[in-house]
């Protein structure tokens, strides 16, 4: 690990960029940002059928909001709606992993080109800020936070390259891949290395770099499988 990154210290509350209001969630959208981290973090886990009466209580919300919910994650690809047994947990094969990543790595390659080419300064400067935040969240481990930062990042590289297409066939994937890019992060050294990988980002996005930044990714993303299949 570099030793920027060991010595980095989180930035004070009052030192983050202006015109960052907290959003308005409507109940269903905080009923599915709940479930959501419920599955990223293993809390539901892959398989497990999703006890609709236990959430409720939990939640403080009636079936209704929860199985709209529920519909919502399974669009995401994160739960399988199965007639007479309810909502499960997606689980993925190592091929279903391997062929996911290797869509993922494609697009964000392509995306991090064209960003280069076409992206404004300050879509440049939104994401450095993002990583910047990132890693703060990472000095003092706070994992959840840190990894949705993580997800926003890649997601504002491709929304940065202005492709539409391109844009929705990553944000479907991205998606059901949350809970999987997220215990590739277990343990200090596989953290280290993915925050380590997201600093060569950083540089080469800061330089406009398209090929180095093209490559990192796809680095990123091969060592990121590889980190995967030692816990699936």
């Amino acid at each position: 690990m570099s030793s920027s990154t060991a010595t980095a210290t989180p930035r004070p509350i009052d030192s983050l960029p202006a015109g960052l209001p907290i959003a308005r969630q409507t109940l269903h959208d905080q009923v599915v940002t709940r479930l959501r981290d419920m599955v990223t973090e293993g809390r539901l886990a892959p398989g497990q059928r999703v006890n609709e009466v236990a959430l409720c209580t939990g939640l403080g919300v009636s079936r209704t909001p929860l199985r709209e919910a529920l519909k919502t994650l399974a669009g995401e690809g994160l739960l399988e709606l199965v007639p007479a047994r309810g909502a499960i947990v997606r689980s993925f094969t190592d091929k279903d992993v391997a062929d996911c990543m290797m869509v993922l790595k494609a697009l964000e390659q392509l995306a991090g080109r064209l960003l280069c080419q076409v992206a404004s300064d300050a879509a440049i400067t939104g994401i450095l800020a993002l990583h910047a935040e990132m890693q703060a969240r990472y000095v003092v481990r706070d994992r959840l936070p840190y990894f949705k930062l993580n997800q926003a990042i890649h997601s504002s590289i491709v929304a940065a390259a202005d492709n539409a297409p391109l844009a929705r066939a990553h944000e479907a994937l991205q998606a059901q891949m949350k809970r999987i890019r997220f215990i590739g992060h277990e343990g200090p050294e596989k953290w280290a290395a993915a925050m380590d990988e997201h600093e060569e980002m950083a540089v080469a996005l800061a330089q406009r770099d398209g090929e180095a930044l093209a490559e990192v990714i796809g680095r990123h993303h091969d060592r990121g499988l590889a980190r995967i299949r030692d816990v699936i």
